[in-house]
């Protein structure tokens, strides 16, 4: 008697206990039911309610309902109860017609106030047309692999488009369609996409069956995997064919049957290999007439530019911050040029990115901050920054520009020579000094000569005027020299491509030790890009590689050493986003690439 007035006492304590914040009202149905086949639409309530109204459903028959259930449960943690009621309102729904149609939501009251429940969408698929199943699958031989007909289970590669321009973004779909729900044997084997740069779609760790209507049947399907693909190249490329092994269980007949026989059915599994057809994409070249900052992305996107102060001292830092954002290749996207003074020194770009990818394509932004120091005074400008794309909707190359900077530099209260602070970069680096002029005076370890030691008038005493003199000659001289050269801003960086290259190459050989496969990739390709910008004393947002090839071939450098470069470049570019790549493609790439570099530094000397 005891435990169930306790058991009054927590059903009714469960009841009051849900404040209005704490009430879910869900409307649950199948998303898709065959034309004649009924269905349950389901609503389910946190607490004791009543009035319970639906709209019109003017597109189903209700066969049944509302028919009620109510389940309480209760919890005991660390000495605190915690209990949960849940009513569930049941309607046996069928549909009148195919189409697609809205239920729209239900109210219910609970303690005075009303609530709504969610919408939902129910697809009514046409019933199977009556066909004769063709047994010509794959699968093993024999009466229950014979039962399952070629076109109960496959698997399509949909494509989104097959006639698409170079770096423009389409989405591949592996979708399988069964018959009844199956699992696989073996992990899927997707096709590599060779001459392509993949982007996969992430997808729910659980896959969720769905019904739909296809070539006259109804399938349950449900999408194996999602790629965004993006060419780098033009001409006609082909998609290999996938191979998948599902595991389907069909039921076996009985020679001899027992009363048994209708408790418990006997099945098998059977194994069928499905494999999709080949598709060719049609990849158009890029048109001609390009503007001079287009650096190869396609899509659609926007730029936003700004400035850290247009007022600064000598030796303050000055930063340049540019947005891009959009949808479709912009994790391949180059930065825009910056051009800052002459009398500025210019360090690498900070780049910061943050990408999305989707059905719809990649999606994102990619902010790069320019940073650079003036070293004298006087009213400067930046040039407006420019940006181009080629738009695929509207087949055409457009260009945002933004605005020049009138940028105002005073004098520092040390003069040229005071510390550059750089605080007002976004990553607050340390502060850096280009030298020190503080010395000191030595007040230990002072020694004294008798005045007996006559030295004025020795051979010494006329060696200590003709040994600096003549020295001073010799470094006047050698300094002359250094300055004409150092003058040359462009002999200055070819001198110091090799030293410069070698320098990223001992960052990506850390990074390959570290088995970090992208941003290894990365660095090499910095250091390439570098290196060829440097040598050539060409700036890298105006590098391509046709420019590249013409200015080697004008050099003298031999086309097998420029093919050995174009190809370490592509090599590159598609690896940092291929699905797996073994770690000694790695070591083969880096040696092959310090190896061209050493070539080249014999072929071009200056």
């Amino acid at each position: 008697m005891r435990k169930l007035v306790f058991l009054f006492l927590l059903i009714l304590t469960a009841g009051a206990s849900i404040k209005a914040d704490d009430v879910v009202f869900k409307a649950s149905a199948p998303d898709a039911v065959v034309m004649g086949q009924q269905f349950r639409l389901t609503y389910t309530l946190n607490a004791e309610g009543k009035e319970l109204r639906l709209q019109e459903i003017p597109d189903f028959d209700v066969l049944m309902g509302p028919s009620q259930s109510v389940s309480y449960s209760s919890n005991w943690v660390n000495g605190k109860s915690s209990s949960e009621t849940t009513v569930t309102y049941t309607y046996i729904l069928m549909p009148k017609k195919e189409g697609t149609f809205n239920i729209a939501p239900a109210t219910i009251k609970v303690k005075g106030a009303n609530y709504t429940s969610n919408g939902l969408v129910v697809k009514v698929l046409p019933p199977d047309k009556s066909t004769n199943s063709n047994n010509g699958g794959e699968g093993n031989s024999g009466s229950a692999s014979a039962s399952i007909g070629k076109d109960d289970y496959f698997v399509r590669m949909d494509v989104s488009n097959r006639n698409v321009y170079e770096q423009e973004g389409f989405l591949v779909t592996f979708k399988l369609y069964a018959a009844r729900p199956c699992t696989f044997n073996a992990p899927p084997k997707f096709p590599e996409f060779e001459g392509f740069l993949a982007q996969e779609v992430e997808l729910p760790d659980q896959k969720q069956w769905s019904q739909e209507h296809y070539n006259g049947r109804n399938y349950f399907t449900v999408v194996l995997k999602q790629t965004v693909l993006y060419p780098q190249r033009s001409g006609n490329i082909t998609i290999e064919s996938g191979k998948f092994d599902v595991a389907i269980r069909i039921a076996t007949p009985q020679k001899v049957r027992s009363i048994f026989d209708d408790f418990f059915d006997s099945y098998q599994d059977v194994t069928k290999t499905l494999v999709t057809s080949p598709v060719t994409i049609n990849v158009k070249p890029l048109p001609s007439g390009k503007p001079a900052s287009f650096s190869g992305a396609v899509g659609h996107f926007a730029m936003t530019s700004s400035i850290s102060s247009d007022n600064v001292k000598t030796n303050e830092a000055v930063t340049v911050k540019v947005k891009i954002t959009g949808t479709g290749n912009i994790k391949l996207i180059k930065n825009p040029e910056v051009v800052f003074p002459n009398d500025f020194d210019i360090y690498d770009p900070k780049v910061e990115t943050d990408f999305k990818t989707t059905a719809a394509g990649v999606t994102g932004s990619k902010t790069i901050e320019y940073m650079a120091i003036p070293r004298y005074a006087g009213d400067f400008e930046i040039p407006a920054i420019s940006f181009s794309y080629f738009d695929v909707k509207s087949d055409s190359y457009k260009t945002l520009t933004g605005e020049p900077y009138k940028l105002h530099v005073e004098k520092g209260k040390d003069g040229e020579g005071n510390a550059p602070v750089m605080s007002s970069f976004s990553n607050k680096e340390s502060v850096k000094y280009l030298g020190k002029d503080i010395r000191y005076l030595k007040t230990k370890d002072i020694s004294f000569t008798s005045t007996n030691d006559i030295f004025f008038g020795s051979v010494m005493y006329f060696m200590c005027y003709l040994v600096p003199a003549i020295l001073f000659i010799v470094f006047f001289f050698i300094y002359r020299k250094q300055v004409k050269e150092n003058s040359n801003i462009a002999l200055v960086r070819t001198k110091k491509a090799n030293k410069m290259a070698v320098r990223r190459l001992k960052i990506a050989g850390k990074l390959m030790k570290e088995n970090k496969k992208e941003e290894f990739y990365d660095e090499v390709l910095r250091a390439l890009w570098g290196y060829l910008s440097d040598k050539l004393n060409i700036p890298q947002a105006n590098l391509s590689k046709d420019n590249v090839e013409a200015e080697l071939t004008k050099y003298g450098v031999d086309e097998t050493l420029i093919n050995e470069f174009m190809d370490i470049l592509n090599t590159c570019e598609f690896a940092r986003y291929a699905p797996s790549q073994a770690s000694d493609a790695m070591d083969k790439l880096y040696d092959l690439t310090v190896d061209a570099i050493g070539k080249m530094e014999n072929t071009i000397k200056k």
